[in-house]
């Protein structure tokens, strides 16, 4: 994925500013790519999780430090997603 992250979340790990910040970023973008540093001490598997519970989002993937997530925008609408069967 040749997405740039951003955001990125340090020692001061998940705080409401930054849960604000990427509900915020999902409205506009609809999918995101976030990066955990090295010096965070949480793990980005719960980080994704919490985060896309708090966003009401999806996480796509988490891959090493790197958390992508979508969320459908109401007002601009970017991604078509396939139709279920």
């Amino acid at each position: 994925m040749t997405m740039d992250p951003i955001f990125q979340f340090g020692k001061n790990s998940l705080t409401p500013e930054n849960t604000q910040a990427i509900a915020e970023a999902l409205e506009k973008r609809e999918l995101i790519k976030i990066h955990v540093l090295q010096n965070c001490a949480d793990d980005p598997k719960e980080i994704a999780q919490i985060v896309a519970e708090r966003t009401h989002s999806e996480v796509v993937q988490v891959i090493g430090k790197k958390i992508v997530l979508y969320k459908e925008s109401k007002n601009n609408k970017k991604i078509e997603l396939p139709k279920g069967k």
